[in-house]
């Protein structure tokens, strides 16, 4: 079955895909775009299908990935969303990734040269951006984003709906509560709470979040 990509905003999937293709082991049908004004057009050598509205055309023969990242409700709510509709979903994951003594859920997204180390486990709908180490044994909840560039240290748990802005450095054996926002930059080095955001070095709580969701899965 070919995949059917949502949100056509980022280059960088291109590249992951014409990664994988080198093989060849996948066939790509497209992107769908609730944007209007994406319908129809190029995206990179990929039509835009359409939005939402196509969806029943495309879910008995296809696999989805959602690419997007900009906030983790979104991607959650759109993933929940396909899935509610009976849509099946697939891993988009860059050959550079070894994931050897890793358990990986459905519906993942990594990009170029992301490290897992080994007895790390990742739930479903999550995605990891360039360059990112994941030390061994932690645990990566559903629906969470880790921006490029961070550094997650051995045995920590990231709960669902976590989002790890850019460059984001963690201490070992620390957990990070439900649909939490870690800043750009942020060290973390003690427990945070759910719900929160964190900033600073070392990390301090900002203000807690609306309690909007409790998990993260979109299954």
């Amino acid at each position: 079955m070919a995949l059917v990509l949502i949100g056509a905003n980022n280059p960088e999937t291109i590249r992951v895909i014409n990664a994988i293709n080198r093989r060849p082991l996948i066939d790509v049908l497209g992107f769908i775009d609730n944007d209007p004004a994406k319908k129809g057009i190029d995206f990179f050598g990929y039509k835009v299908i359409g939005g939402f509205d196509v969806l029943p055309d495309l879910i008995k023969d296809h696999l989805f990935v959602n690419l997007i990242t900009r906030d983790c409700i979104t991607r959650y709510e759109t993933s929940k969303y396909v899935a509610e509709k009976g849509g099946h979903f697939a891993n988009l994951i860059h050959p550079s990734v070894n994931l050897e003594m890793v358990e990986v859920g459905v519906g993942n997204y990594f990009q170029e040269n992301v490290i897992i180390q080994a007895g790390v486990s990742i739930g479903n709908n999550s995605s990891i951006h360039m360059g990112s180490l994941i030390g061994h044994e932690s645990k990566i909840g559903n629906s969470v984003f880790i921006a490029h560039g961070c550094n997650i240290s051995g045995l920590i748990e990231i709960e669902d709906g976590v989002f790890i802005g850019t460059g984001a450095t963690f201490l070992p054996r620390i957990k990070i509560g439900k649909w939490s926002i870690i800043g750009a930059g942020t060290v973390i080095t003690k427990n945070v709470p759910e719900y929160s955001v964190v900033a600073g070095v070392p990390g301090r709580e900002i203000r807690q979040l609306e309690h909007k969701y409790t998990s993260g899965d979109i299954f």
